[in-house]
């Protein structure tokens, strides 16, 4: 059944509303990891041994650089927990929402324009304003 603009703009709304009651969120992972402090003596020295730990970590990419921060077992650990949990909620909302306004775009309708030379004029205004993204790219 195709959907009409005012239900795609009502789903649209809809979406805003959900948007804004998530709170907060971040984006990353939680790891676990196990390390070995580098003392001879030390039990995690030996072989079998997993190291000290666990240390849990929330890790995340901003910016093309790895970001990493200690979490502490129990409240710190759970409230980043939910806070990922969140995140993920937020980038599925996200999705649907610009799926919406993309259906959205293609069914609203273009303006007319009944003046001639008012059609000439954006129609030159137009192709200067793309052909100049295109000039350093065309090579003849």
């Amino acid at each position: 059944m195709p959907k009409t603009l005012s239900d795609l703009e009502a789903k649209r709304k809809t979406l805003y509303r959900r948007l804004e009651d998530l709170g907060d969120f971040r984006p990353g992972i939680i790891s676990v990891r196990f390390r070995r402090c580098g003392k001879k003596n030390c039990a995690c020295a030996r072989e079998g041994h997993p190291g000290h730990g666990p240390l849990y970590l929330w890790n995340t990419t901003r910016k093309g650089k790895s970001l990493a921060e200690n979490l502490r077992l129990g409240p710190e650990l759970e409230k980043a927990e939910r806070e990922i949990e969140t995140y993920r909620q937020f980038e599925h909302l996200r999705q649907q929402l610009v799926e919406v306004n993309e259906e959205i775009c293609r069914l609203r309708p273009v303006p007319e324009m009944k003046d001639e030379e008012e059609l000439t004029a954006l129609k030159k205004k137009l192709q200067r304003r793309f052909l100049k993204r295109q000039k350093g790219k065309w090579r003849g």
